[in-house]
């Protein structure tokens, strides 16, 4: 007896997908808050420093490097951003927090506007194509009309 093959419309597959793209985002969401909780706790009791964290993201960005994952070694600016950003984590600094993803949805908004306004192009599928044809008088096949 041979397996049936099994049938899926795209909307189904699509459905699926995204369902794991959720579940995924919830699990790194409930990691992140995790280590968040861990970091502070430890932070809190002076186990963790500033200068460890520094140290921590340097080594990291020699690791990634060390395996491939990234082809330079990050510079000191970029050290020291990463390291402040896990800090006001740490810190539990709202105020910054707040400010700071401000700043990045602003420049979001303005990067999409961007986008927004280059030109686009569009492709039809074969079948809508197919259909102008149908519908364009005296129209032969492979004319196609382009906007």
């Amino acid at each position: 007896m041979q397996p049936r093959a099994m049938q899926m419309t795209l909307e189904d597959m699509l459905s699926l997908m995204m369902a794991r793209i959720d579940s995924v985002a919830m699990s790194e969401e409930s990691m992140k808050t995790k280590f968040d909780v861990l970091g502070r706790a430890l932070y809190k009791k002076g186990i963790i420093t500033d200068d460890d964290i520094v140290d921590a993201v340097r080594e990291q960005g020699k690791l990634m490097k060390a395996i491939g994952a990234t082809q330079n070694d990050l510079t000191d600016e970029e050290v020291k951003a990463i390291a402040e950003n896990i800090l006001l984590w740490l810190k539990g600094d709202a105020d910054t927090i707040k400010k700071s993803m401000e700043e990045y949805e602003q420049k979001l908004r303005e990067l999409t506007s961007q986008e927004n306004k280059k030109p686009r192009l569009d492709v039809a599928s074969p079948a809508i194509l197919s259909e102008l044809d149908k519908i364009t008088k005296g129209g032969k096949p492979g004319n196609k009309l382009i906007l």
